[in-house]
């Protein structure tokens, strides 16, 4: 067995070791933690909010006018903006015309707007149309204003 003593004496330096580590005024060293990863730039830059929007036509017209311009370049950018997403361009027309002249007119329309979205760097297979003619109204007067709403392109997610 060890005598008493010897365990006491064998205690004294680690006890002034530690009372020595706590009781001095010297900052301790201590291990910083690495800098969180940088976000990558797309993520830090803000998303400008881009949204979908109808175009409108004349009256017995597949053209797209300069206003039409306008938005279909705000659509592209919304194209931008969601990689994985696609488009469904929606032809429609007034109640004016027999049902077939309308879905073929609605259905040049939703052409119409469908290449000027690839002209602006849209792909083609991100893009189907399809030509409701007069069957889906978005406003069901019978006046010239009712009419002017329902001769459109809309754009629907897909």
């Amino acid at each position: 067995m060890i005598p008493l003593k010897t365990i006491t004496r064998a205690m004294y330096v680690p006890a002034a070791l530690f009372l020595g580590a706590c009781c001095c005024n010297k900052p301790v060293a201590r291990q910083e933690q690495p800098p969180a990863p940088a976000a990558p730039a797309e993520a830090q830059a803000p998303v400008k909010s881009v949204k979908l929007g109808d175009i409108f036509f004349d009256f017995d017209r597949s053209m797209i006018t300069a206003e039409s311009e306008a938005q279909l370049k705000t659509n592209a950018e919304w194209m931008a903006a969601n990689k994985g997403k696609g488009l469904v361009c929606e032809g429609h027309c007034d109640e004016r015309g027999t049902a077939e002249y309308n879905m073929a007119l609605g259905e040049r329309r939703a052409q119409s707007a469908k290449e000027s979205l690839m002209s602006l760097g849209v792909s083609g297979d991100r893009l189907s149309t399809i030509s409701y003619g007069e069957e889906k109204p978005f406003d069901t007067g019978h006046n010239e204003d009712a009419w002017a709403k329902n001769r459109r392109v809309h754009f629907v997610e897909k």
